[in-house]
């Protein structure tokens, strides 16, 4: 199912950057590359304070139930969440495009036992997941939108992995990066991760300056966004953290 140039890893420089930086600067930062539609609806932290995380893209991909395909037996199929789930390595984040469905749970406390066992990130799905008492003793942080009884077979026929997917509405390939924290998943998508390890943690030190100033009084507009003299004084501020080497 795999294909073998797909990137897998990421470095764990850039892993220490983006997390650091909350998914909300993300897509400001995204959208000034244009790009408006990288947030995954649907997908909410199960429990509230998970970590953020940062890791690169495993998909898999429901399509609408058929009777003939969508049976308990199908669990031990060679094209299976079962087999899928052998199939991630550690410290991705799956990415489940389960169409949104909100009566069919597609992986319970077990598959989720598993993917905490070979050290699967997280997952990350616009649809929802059962047993969910369980899933939480998992300790597999979670992103869904809700949870349901019914097994996948209910409602859903697992049909692929590692192949592009929609999921909560944003186009997922294999190897694009997500970072997910309480405001949700967001993608990065591969070819745009240097640049995104460039200008990010740069807006988040914009910003921290920016709340400072407004903790000093300062009104908002000409702040945020900065005008050209604030633009110089957030500069110069920055200077004089920083000094060069040879002043320090």
């Amino acid at each position: 199912m795999t294909d073998a140039t797909i990137a897998t890893t990421l470095d764990p420089r850039a892993i220490e950057i983006l997390s650091q930086v909350t998914t909300a600067t993300l897509t400001t930062m995204l959208l000034k590359k244009g790009l408006r539609n990288v947030w995954i609806r649907g997908a909410r932290p199960l429990r509230p304070g998970q970590p953020r995380l940062v890791a690169r893209a495993f998909t898999l991909r429901f399509v609408p139930a058929r009777e003939d395909l969508a049976t308990p037996e199908s669990w031990s199929s060679p094209i299976s969440t079962r087999a899928a789930i052998e199939a991630m390595p550690p410290g991705c984040i799956a990415v489940v495009d389960a169409m949104g469905v909100q009566d069919a749970g597609i992986f319970g406390d077990i598959l989720c036992a598993r993917m905490a066992k070979r050290g699967v990130a997280a997952l990350i799905t616009d649809g929802v997941v059962r047993d969910v008492a369980g899933v939480l003793g998992t300790g597999l942080p979670v992103w869904c939108s809700g949870v349901a009884a019914p097994p996948s077979v209910a409602g859903l026929t697992f049909v692929d992995w590692q192949r592009p997917i929609g999921c909560g509405g944003v186009a997922v390939f294999p190897g694009d990066v997500i970072v997910v924290d309480d405001d949700g998943a967001v993608l990065i998508p591969a070819a745009l991760l240097d640049e995104m390890l460039l200008v990010a943690p740069e807006q988040e030190r914009l910003e921290a300056w920016i709340m400072s100033q407004v903790d000093l009084g300062v009104p908002l507009p000409g702040l945020y966004p900065p005008n050209a003299d604030n633009k110089a004084r957030y500069l110069a501020a920055c200077r004089a953290a920083d000094p060069p080497a040879d002043q320090a």
